[in-house]
């Protein structure tokens, strides 16, 4: 059986077949991560035979194990194991364009019309559902990631210290090491010792001008180190472009992860939206490389070398902490962001609704989006 399986994994695909395979994945990928590689098994496990279920699964571990869109670096691992480096490109791409052009479309929409009446009630009875969504996609990533007393421990100091803003990726670093140091010294005392610094308040500048090559470099540098999924993406734009940056408000932000709930295709199609909002139409455009460009190098580069991180404790204990800090910031954020979305009965009433949909009857956030959407245009 699995001779067979094997066999017919490595049937031969063209790049037209991948192209068009996964323009329609990109088009009709409703749902965020998990519903992508539902779609994805579905497509290329069950349908069309091109991995076994093994060689799914290892991929998809790969795409957890490294930084960025893990739906997306999934495409792109397909792509690369049927056709090399011409298929990476293919996969990737074909994925990631449909939402982007769509997201670029919206954006220029909303840009023109963001404050007409209507469009400001439909936005106002989105947000609340989008804040449940990342509650959702938040408590079912920390049942998985939080894998013992002391994961939760780290999670909670750098929860208190996203609260007091320490900087980003000081936390994540601080969080990487505090878990693995027991590994190597066998002494928890020690290992917060290296944790403590990341208490340490970061000083928040000026409105910052803005410039292409800037947009170009803070995408960059978050598609490049963000572990989780797409809603930890939420921490990190806040505290870049509202906080750092100040080019965009909460409202905006808010704004730009909703439109990416509402559209197939990956969720870091937000960075779309938000470069054309700063930007215009070349903003989007950078943004959309600077944001999918890691996992195009990552996916290529980690191939061989995520199997040997994981069978090392001290760097598979590294990679859970690093989790498990991205999970504060997103828990705070999350935290942050609701009380600016849920300010009235209505808006709590459709958040309510939106999370008991979501955890009881694991409810498509897409439809709940479209619901919201609807209800705030009869409004």
């Amino acid at each position: 059986m699995n001779e067979v399986a094997a066999d017919v994994s490595r049937k031969p695909v063209s790049l037209a077949e991948i192209a068009l395979l996964f323009l329609k994945l990109g088009t009709t990928a409703f749902g965020g991560p998990a519903a992508h590689f539902a779609m994805m098994e579905d497509e290329f496990v069950r349908r069309r035979k091109w991995l076994s279920h093994q060689e799914f699964l290892d991929r998809l571990g790969a795409s957890n194990l490294i930084p960025g869109p893990s739906s997306t670096e999934m495409a792109i691992h397909i792509g690369f194991s049927k056709r090399g480096w011409p298929g990476l490109i293919v996969a990737g791409c074909c994925f990631i364009v449909p939402a982007a052009v769509l997201v670029s479309l919206i954006a220029a929409a909303y840009v023109r019309y963001g404050s007409l009446p209507q469009v400001e009630r439909i936005l106002y009875a989105v947000k609340p559902v989008v804040i449940a969504v990342v509650a959702q996609a938040f408590w079912s990533l920390a049942r998985s990631a939080v894998k013992s007393a002391w994961l939760a421990a780290i999670g909670v100091i750098c929860t208190v210290a996203c609260l007091f803003r320490a900087q980003e990726l000081v936390l994540l670093a601080a969080a990487g090491i505090a878990a693995g140091a027991p590994v190597l010294v066998r002494s928890r005392r020690a290992a917060m010792i290296l944790l403590a610094p990341i208490a340490a308040v970061a000083s928040r500048p000026g409105a910052v001008p803005f410039t292409l090559s800037r947009l170009f470099l803070t995408f960059l540098k978050i598609s490049s180190v963000l572990f989780g999924s797409g809603y930890v993406l939420l921490a990190f734009l806040r505290s870049d472009f509202v906080d750092r940056l100040h080019w965009l408000t909460e409202k905006q932000l808010l704004d730009a992860v909703a439109v990416g709930q509402v559209t197939p295709g990956p969720v870091f199609t937000t960075a779309t939206f938000i470069g054309y909002i700063v930007g215009g139409t070349r903003g989007a455009a950078v943004a959309t490389v600077a944001v999918f460009l890691p996992a195009f190098i990552l996916v290529a580069a980690s191939g061989p070398l995520i199997p040997r991180v994981r069978r090392s404790a001290t760097a598979g204990a590294f990679l859970d902490g690093v989790i498990v800090g991205s999970l504060a910031l997103m828990g705070v954020v999350t935290w942050q962001l609701g009380r600016a979305a849920i300010v009235d009965v209505i808006t709590t009433a459709i958040a309510l609704a939106s999370a008991i949909l979501l955890f009881r009857f694991r409810v498509n956030s897409a439809w709940l989006v479209l619901g919201a959407a609807l209800v705030g245009w009869a409004l």
